[in-house]
């Protein structure tokens, strides 16, 4: 997300546009970044909300007291930043709607990668004309919740998937509608006699934890890390349906910031490599040095990645010996022993 679009957000107020909120309301601000600036005559108190553990680690740092979830009701109004899942997007907006007062203003912004211009034309199809303004590259959007938001909160909020029958997941997850093609290559090469602690880094909605315990059953434990609040509160779900059995423990945790602090015998993982809408492989092989300090001697870890990634200089580098599983036509299974 650029920056500019937090300028953009704000833009209206800052133009004098729209009147600026008075001290002693609420705003709420979903799919907050840190970074922003209301102008000086912006006096209603930002309750920021954010559920991606390494942003909301830099709201914490700038001391915006932020939530990882949703709670409040009855807010003066909300500000809505649009990322780049549509679901995520149109549930943001459902939640405005839902928890600010009859009145209350409602101003959205993002950049047309975000689709933003697809929103207004969403909101226009539920009878809510929002005025608008481009500023910085992005657009502004802004209206008063109307009377009776109910149906238009309904219609945009996020509906649950179930995947393959067994799998509860929700829009804005990575792969919330499907098993990852690349994932499902790694659960293929799980191991069928693993009987010792692992940990899943980056474990979104629980899938390979799940395939994990199914192939090895005498599993003691798996540990699931997850940056995205939500998702791990799906995994919750998952593994209580689908591994009643299973020892499981959950950590929202940025591990690209916030090591493991135990030791494991072996770390399963799909590491992102992407931040935003820019390719990132810098955040995989940094996943990939985490992994290497959460295993013990003789530990090992099995990953699986795009086959055009450069995550062997790596293993190399904090492995003493790694190697190559198998491939298909998109993706690599890759192994490393600690």
């Amino acid at each position: 997300m650029s920056r500019d679009t937090l300028k953009t957000l704000f833009h209206p107020f800052a133009s004098e546009t729209v009147a600026a909120p008075a001290a002693g309301e609420r705003f709420l601000f979903l799919g907050a970044e840190a970074g922003f600036a209301p102008p000086e005559a912006f006096g209603a108190t930002i309750v920021p909300v954010q559920g991606h553990r390494g942003e909301y680690l830099r709201l914490q740092a700038a001391r915006l007291e932020p939530l990882s979830h949703v709670e409040g009701e009855a807010y003066d109004g909300a500000l809505v930043l649009l990322g780049k899942h549509r679901g995520e997007n149109d549930d943001r907006v459902a939640e405005a709607l839902s928890r600010v007062k009859t009145g209350g203003l409602v101003v959205i912004a993002g950049g047309k990668e975000d689709g933003v211009q697809p929103m207004r034309k969403r909101l226009a199809a539920l009878g809510i004309e929002a005025e608008h303004m481009p500023k910085y590259h992005g657009v502004a959007l802004w209206f008063n919740t109307p009377e009776d938001a109910g149906p238009a909160a309904a219609k945009l909020a996020a509906r649950e998937t179930l995947v393959e029958g067994r799998f509860h997941t929700r829009p804005g997850m990575f792969s919330h509608d499907r098993i990852d093609d690349g994932s499902e290559l790694l659960a293929s090469r799980l191991p069928e006699n693993f009987d010792g602690n692992a940990a899943d880094f980056g474990a979104g909605w629980g899938y390979l934890s799940a395939m994990l315990a199914t192939r090895s059953p005498r599993t003691a434990r798996i540990d699931l890390f997850e940056a995205d609040y939500q998702a791990l509160e799906y995994a919750k779900t998952n593994l209580a349906e689908n591994c009643p059995q299973l020892t499981a423990r959950f950590f929202w945790q940025d591990l690209t910031r916030e090591p493991a602090k135990e030791k494991y015998d072996l770390v399963i993982m799909n590491p992102p490599f992407h931040q935003g809408h820019a390719a990132e492989p810098s955040l995989g092989q940094t996943m990939i040095k985490a992994a290497s300090q959460a295993l013990r001697g003789g530990g090992i870890l099995l990953l699986v990645a795009n086959r055009g990634l450069p995550y062997e200089n790596i293993l190399s580098e904090d492995f003493r010996e790694h190697g190559e599983t198998c491939r298909n036509a998109r993706f690599k299974v890759l192994w490393a022993k600690k």
